[in-house]
């Protein structure tokens, strides 16, 4: 079984930056796919970018070009990068690990809420 811990929310205003971590432990030679979910205010959660093991990427249409995820396979742990940030941007980001055997981890979320 994997484990995944999240950091690196709060708050900031429209244009700015924000960085994600997700550092995971347990199973992690198990580990396939890494990504983020967001989750806004009323809506369903929703995949914003995934990294696979080999480093493929993936990512919703409204944040290509502004967010990055990135994987540091020494460390267990996955980056998402966000600049210019957006209001409509603000949500809880929950990490998701998927693993060889087809089992999904889920971390708590962290609160990001971007201000006009």
């Amino acid at each position: 079984q994997v484990q995944v811990v999240e950091s690196g929310g709060g708050s900031v205003q429209a244009g700015g930056s924000l960085r994600l971590s997700c550092a995971a432990s347990g199973s992690i030679f198990s580990i396939n796919a890494m990504g983020w979910y967001r989750q806004a205010p009323g809506d369903k959660r929703a995949l914003v970018a995934l990294i696979t093991s080999n480093g493929g990427t993936n990512y919703v249409d409204s944040v290509k070009g502004r967010f990055t995820i990135s994987r540091d396979n020494a460390k267990n742990t996955v980056y998402l990068q966000m600049n210019s940030l957006k209001p409509e941007d603000t949500g809880v980001y929950r990490c998701y690990v998927s693993t060889i055997w087809n089992t999904d981890s889920w971390g708590q979320g962290t609160l990001v809420t971007v201000s006009s």
